[in-house]
């Protein structure tokens, strides 16, 4: 018997919150109709996917390889239903957009009434979420574009670089690099250099950009936002790197923190844009990269 749409959903369900009942939450379905559908599918399959406990979900080793399967399938299925739906007017009907959070606040808000202007049939609709998460969103046809920072892992996936976008050193008030032009990254070694939690992508990209390994500073992860940060800083726990469109979107807020430009021009995140390659939308993602790229604007202080 060939599983159902709804079974793959399902499991890719259960196997995003590795617990039944938040699946079944997120699937608008009751834990008890989740629980039979999947058990109905691994008797069907003669598989165990599953390893259920009280205590939580664990996902066999060929439970993993049919989650991963069933999410390429469930992404071809919205690209089915994307080509049945495609026609002629480029960017009008839906395209759900996924997006970081050291992206979106700062990026999107500035462009979106120019984008409903010009493509009054477009419906967007964003999620904001860690490029993992997002990146698994994509594949299960969830989600139809992603906006992240590249480079990331993303295979079977077609990927356009929109904008180079700068890093500057935030300093507290008073700090000894507050007279200077310039920083080079070697003044960053020793310095107590805040970044954001484990899972954010802009830590790992702001520390390759900066040259610098875990040994190179005192690496302090605590923010769960760039504003965090801000606040981290301006309470002089240590210094931090900020994205210029952040910069543009007023992450220092009335903070009046000191900010230097590195005097190597290539500190910077590179912006890009992904969806599936089996998607038949192609030319609209690409039109909506040239939008962006017209409209970003992400200035340099």
């Amino acid at each position: 018997m060939t599983p159902s749409i709804k079974q793959l959903r399902y499991i890719c369900a259960v196997a995003e919150h590795r617990h039944f009942s938040k699946a079944a939450e997120a699937s608008h379905v009751t834990q008890s109709t989740l629980s039979a559908a999947i058990q109905e599918l691994e008797s069907q399959l003669g598989v165990v996917i599953f390893e259920r406990s009280k205590k939580n979900v664990l996902i066999t080793p060929l439970g993993e390889r049919l989650v991963q399967q069933a999410r390429i399938i469930l992404g071809d299925v919205e690209d089915f239903v994307g080509l049945a739906k495609s026609h002629d007017e480029l960017l009008a009907g839906e395209i759900r957009l996924g997006v970081i959070p050291t992206i979106g606040p700062f990026l999107l808000p500035r462009m979106l009434a120019k984008l409903r202007k010009e493509f009054p049939k477009l419906k967007l609709y964003l999620k904001e979420d860690l490029s993992a998460h997002l990146f698994q969103q994509l594949q299960q046809g969830q989600l139809d574009l992603l906006i992240l920072a590249l480079p990331y892992p993303l295979p079977e996936m077609e990927t356009i670089s929109l904008f180079k976008d700068e890093f500057l050193l935030c300093l507290p008030p008073g700090h000894c690099l507050e007279k200077l032009n310039q920083v080079k990254q070697q003044q960053l070694k020793g310095e107590k250099l805040l970044l954001l939690e484990e899972g954010h992508c802009l830590r790992d990209h702001a520390l390759e950009a900066c040259k610098l390994s875990t040994s190179d500073a005192n690496l302090v992860y605590q923010g769960t936002s760039l504003h965090t940060l801000v606040q981290m800083v301006a309470n002089g726990l240590g210094v931090t790197l900020l994205p210029a469109m952040s910069i543009g979107g007023d992450v220092l807020g009335d903070t009046h923190l000191p900010l230097k430009h590195f005097s190597n021009e290539n500190v910077s995140r590179e912006i890009g844009m992904a969806w599936r390659k089996s998607d038949p939308r192609r030319e609209d993602y690409l039109r909506f990269a040239e939008f962006i790229k017209e409209n970003a604007h992400v200035e340099v202080l």
